[in-house]
Order: C-alpha cells, then sequence, then structure tokens
C-alpha cells in the first residue's frame, strides 16, 4: 500500500480506472491538497462536503460513482469512527419514531415547490420513472403512474390511500383516469399546500399525516417512495398499519429504492445533507416485515431505470438554475448536483434497486396476473 495520503487515493481510484488530474471526464480535478487525508479520515461523508466546499470538481460525476463503487473503492476508505457512532445511534434509538416523523418534510420535501416544479416532469413525481418504452421525463413518469394502476387493477368507484402521496401526482392521475377517490398522506407541509391546489377538481384529499396514525379502510393501497423513511425498527408497524387498513380482497403496492445488502443505517453524507434518518430496506428485510400478514404475489425489479431518471432531473436542474438560483447559493448548487449524480451512479453500478412488490391479503383468487 502506498504511504502517503495522495498516493493511497491514487491507488484507490486506479482500481476503477480513475485518475487525479486526468483528461477523462470521470477523472477528478483535485483543487486543495488536503482533500487526501481528508478522505481517508472521514469516508463518504468527508468525500461529499470536501466537493460542496469546491476541494475538487469532476464532469461526469455519475460516471466517477459508477466506477468506484462497481470495484467497491468506497468499502476499501477508513471510515470506522463515523461509522461506528452512527451505527450505535442507529441501535439504541428509533432514528424515525413518531417524534421525528416530519424531520424528513421540514429538511427535504420543504426545500421550496419553485425547486421541485423545475426539476420534475409536468406531473411533479418524484420517483423512478418507467422507461420501458418511454422517450422523455414525462413519458417515463406517467408510464409508471400507468403501471401502478394496472397493477392494483384499479376499478371506478375504489377507495385508494397512497402513502407519502408527495405533490400528488399518482392521486390526480388515478382520480382522473380511473374514477377512484384517493387519500394521501404527507409529512411535508409544502406538498400538502401544493397538491391539494393541483387535486382541487378530482375526489382526491391530501393530509398532513404520519401513516401511524392511519385508521380507515380501503380497497388499494399504494406507498411511492416512501419506504425508504421508515425505518428498520418500525418495518413491521408500517406493514401492520397496511395490513389493518387493507379490506380482505385489497392489493397493496409497495415501490421502494432497494438495497442488496440489509444495513440499518443510510449513507453518512446523503443522511446529514438530502434524506435525514433515511434507509434503504433489503429484500429480506421486506419479507419478514411482510410475512404473517400478506402473500407475496409480484415483484419487479427497474433499478436501472432511476439512473436515467435522476440525469433527466439533473439535466432539469441545471438547465433551470437560473430561474431559481436566487432563493438558493452555490453550496446548494453543488450539493444538489453531487446528491442527483451520485445516486444516478449508485444505480447504473447496480447496487441500488427499484423493486414494485404486490401484495394481497390472502392471496388472489385463481392467481395474480402480472404486469409489465
Amino acid at each position: 500500500m502506498a504511504t502517503n495520503p495522495k498516493q493511497t487515493i491514487e491507488t484507490l481510484l486506479a482500481q476503477a480506472d480513475v485518475q487525479i488530474d486526468g483528461n477523462r471526464a470521470w477523472d477528478i480535478q483535485v483543487h486543495n491538497p488536503k482533500l487526501y487525508s481528508r478522505v481517508l479520515a472521514g469516508g463518504s461523508l468527508a468525500l461529499g462536503e470536501s466537493y460542496m466546499e469546491g476541494w475538487w470538481d469532476c464532469k461526469a460525476l455519475d460516471e466517477f460513482f459508477n466506477r468506484i463503487l462497481s470495484v467497491e473503492v468506497d468499502k476499501k476508505i477508513i471510515r470506522q469512527r463515523h461509522l461506528m457512532f452512527n451505527l450505535f445511534k442507529a441501535k439504541i434509538t428509533n432514528l424515525q419514531k413518531k417524534a421525528k416523523a416530519y424531520e424528513i418534510g421540514k429538511k427535504h420535501y420543504d426545500l421550496g415547490n419553485d425547486l421541485y416544479k423545475n426539476m420534475l416532469d409536468k406531473r411533479m413525481v418524484y420517483s423512478c420513472g418507467y422507461w420501458n418504452n418511454a422517450k422523455t421525463l414525462d413519458q417515463a413518469q406517467e408510464a409508471k403512474l400507468e403501471l401502478i394502476c394496472k397493477k392494483v387493477g384499479l376499478k371506478p368507484g375504489m377507495d385508494v390511500l397512497d402513502i407519502g402521496c408527495g405533490w400528488g401526482s399518482f392521486a390526480r392521475y388515478a382520480a382522473e383516469k380511473y374514477k377512484v377517490n384517493v387519500v394521501g398522506v404527507t409529512v411535508s407541509k409544502e406538498q400538502v399546500a401544493l397538491g391539494t391546489e393541483l387535486c382541487k377538481d378530482f375526489p382526491v384529499d391530501i393530509k398532513l399525516q404520519d401513516y401511524r396514525t392511519l385508521d380507515q379502510k380501503f380497497d388499494r393501497i399504494i406507498s411511492i417512495g416512501m419506504f425508504e423513511h421508515v425505518g428498520y425498527k418500525n418495518f413491521r408497524t408500517y406493514m401492520k398499519i397496511v395490513h389493518k387498513c387493507l379490506k380482505p380482497e385489497g392489493l397493496f403496492l409497495l415501490h421502494t429504492i432497494g438495497g442488496n445488502k440489509s444495513v440499518i443505517i443510510n449513507d453518512l453524507w446523503i443522511n446529514e445533507y438530502i434524506f435525514p434518518n433515511g434507509m434503504l430496506p433489503s429484500a429480506e428485510q421486506i419479507i419478514k416485515s411482510a410475512e404473517g400478514l400478506f402473500v407475496l404475489e409480484d415483484w419487479h425489479n427497474f433499478g436501472a431505470d432511476y439512473d436515467k431518471t435522476l440525469m433527466a432531473w439533473h439535466d432539469n436542474f441545471k438547465r433551470n438554475w437560473d430561474k431559481i438560483k436566487h432563493n438558493y447559493d452555490e453550496r446548494f448548487n453543488r450539493m444538489w448536483t453531487y446528491y442527483l449524480k451520485c445516486c444516478a451512479g449508485s444505480f447504473r453500478s447496480r447496487k441500488n434497486q427499484l423493486w414494485q412488490i404486490v401484495f394481497s391479503k390472502n392471496g388472489v383468487k385463481g392467481g395474480y396476473q402480472s404486469v409489465r
């Protein structure tokens, strides 16, 4: 192993075919030589913070992350001190307890509707699109909403619950296209305000409410991109709430990012700056939490589509930055760019997945017909 911090980082990056001050898009340009020791001491948190502070740059951050994650360079960097503290905190406390339920809304989803209007598609869908036959972000998001409606077999007059409803994109689509009644719950005040306005002409009721207080029966329950905020200590509670609220012949569709291994904390930089108290569930954790409550009917992975979705969001964010920059600063610009592109790289490297899972309460009579 090399003897100084720069040589150590150079050796690690070489395994991913990444060079320091190289001329390829995925090579990094270092502006502060203190970067090497900082990253070796602080791992992913230090890497992200130093980028936010302008210590280094990379034209294709997404490909940089794809390369280093594909050969697991991240696991070879010393970061035990930070990791052990966060693991200890996650084990002794419930980071996603009811008292903390609204923290993610305030820190992330309430950043400003102007940010999301200028980054997302026209329906403001803040989750992975379905790019199977789509050429644009608008098409991919509409295809995803349609896919969900078909998977749960919506019919006119049904009562539908959307847990983590965002700005009401699914609720409005389902109410408009399938003539169903939708109750949506979110922990973001900004989402309730705008979502209520966007859905005002449809039988949609969007509420500021934690999922743990739900107590109403529904024909179908949907949850899109919200399970990542539930936390491993609450997975079973979440499933019990859904089971209680779902009618006997009902279907439940869970749309969630997933990880290849079971963990109890998120990436440290993502946790600090983007999604506080979040964590990605594994397949094992999801199945264990649903055991004895539901019948697994369908499991669909289209994680590679999140790479395309995140890059489309970044293109919109970059193109529209001048429209919104009066509300933010350059540090935020670099932070948000880093967030979108490091996540794109994680999906490109297949370290993260996107799952749509369909559960029934008692098994679909005659068998469930998968929809793709």
